[in-house]
């Protein structure tokens, strides 16, 4: 009997940057006569890692530029699958946390360099149409980015854990100083402003500036990478450290500090989307990428874990007015269209 022709069922997770995995489910994925399928995403041909009738795993390539992915086996091609790839809007950048969108669309991003290092250009923006533009020079070793609501921007410096506020117009000011080695950073809907010291200290600075030690955690190798949830009002941390199954930390309006989520790998840079959902670059149960824990408001055991993003070495995001997500690895900035 003839071999039927590959057919494609679905592709997991919905989006991935060049080097990420994507699992293909179908059938007929490698023939009945036991050849090796090849599977090309666009034109390119894309390493294969698992190869079975009903499934196949494969890497995007670096090159990559098409979100379309056909297998092929001795019977012929299938049709195409879809996926949404992540297109890359700058490199030779280099965030460390979260990069930050404004209002208007312009994506913010750091090159942090080594510590104690001075760069030539501390803090990049790329503008809607896609130019990227030197913005800020100065800030050594910048970290953490937040927005206030009126259009302030905040930078951690991990080097003498400074906060600075930089206005539109790139000016820069001292807006806090003694924050340890400052990381990650979060800006609450009364103005007030959480500070991540990677020794073990989240710190709180209310709109007059007065500073308070909000919570005491376990140190980080890394950072405190912070997000706050305005419909809970509370402050989610991940912390990486040399363990393999990490923990998420989440603090309420009195500094109570409790462990919310265990078992992601080296957890980053995490968001909520505009529907309240938690986002976390991190790895987990085998998987790179970005997973969105599907209800915020859940205790562990009632939420779930969705891999929505893979890929290799990203450190951060952020969602833009238009709730397209922003993704930093640890030189690239890419952009992946709204995901359901």
């Amino acid at each position: 009997m003839a071999n039927s022709l590959p057919r494609i069922e679905s592709v997991t997770p919905p989006a991935a940057i060049p080097g990420g995995t994507l699992e293909i489910r179908g059938s007929s994925l490698a023939g009945t006569d036991y050849s090796q399928p090849s599977v090309e995403v666009g034109s390119l041909s894309a390493k294969l890692v698992v190869s079975a009738s009903r499934r196949l795993v494969v890497n995007v390539p670096e090159e990559a530029e098409s979100d379309a992915i056909k297998v092929f086996t001795a019977a012929g091609s299938s049709a195409p699958g879809q996926f949404s790839l992540g297109r890359q809007l700058a490199n030779e950048v280099h965030p460390v946390a979260n990069p930050v969108v404004d209002p208007s669309g312009n994506i913010i991003t750091t090159f942090s360099g080594q510590r104690g290092k001075k760069v030539p250009v501390s803090i990049f923006k790329i503008l809607p149409g896609g130019e990227v533009t030197a913005f800020l020079s100065g800030i050594i070793n910048p970290t953490g980015l937040a927005l206030k609501a009126d259009g302030t921007l905040l930078v951690t410096s991990r080097h003498d854990g400074t906060v600075y506020a930089v206005s539109p117009n790139a000016e820069v000011e001292v807006f806090a100083e003694g924050m340890g080695v400052a990381t990650g950073l979060a800006v609450d809907g009364s103005d007030n402003v959480y500070v991540g010291d990677r020794t073990g200290t989240v710190f709180k600075i209310n709109p007059k500036r007065e500073i308070f030690v909000y919570a005491t955690l376990e140190p980080s190798v890394a950072a405190f990478h912070l997000a706050f949830s305005e419909r809970e009002q509370l402050l989610y941390v991940s912390a990486p450290s040399t363990s393999s199954s990490e923990v998420v930390k989440r603090i309420n309006g009195d500094g109570a500090v409790t462990t919310w989520w265990h078992g992601f790998g080296r957890p980053q840079g995490i968001a909520f989307d505009s529907r309240g959902r938690l986002h976390v670059c991190a790895s987990f149960e085998g998987n790179r990428g970005i997973f969105r824990v599907t209800d915020a408001e859940a205790d562990q055991a009632d939420a779930g874990v969705e891999h929505v993003v893979s890929g290799h070495g990203i450190v951060g995001l952020a969602f833009a007015p238009d709730n397209s997500m922003v993704i930093a690895t640890g030189s690239s900035i890419y952009r992946i269209p709204e995901l359901p």
